[in-house]
């Protein structure tokens, strides 16, 4: 876990410092979509989730 949060340590202090604060959304939102995937796999609602795809 405390690797994971250096990562995004590294990657917020990436985004600060080179000013590309247009990758927070795009980042936010594939870790989001990612998450979504994994945790309906095995679900009731996974048709449904990949039928958005």
């Amino acid at each position: 876990m405390e690797s994971f949060l250096d990562l995004a340590k590294d990657i917020w202090d990436f985004l600060r410092i080179r000013k590309k604060y247009w990758l927070a959304p795009l980042i936010i939102t594939i870790v989001l979509m990612g998450a979504l995937i994994v945790f309906t796999q095995g679900s009731v609602v996974a048709p449904f989730i990949y039928s958005i795809f």
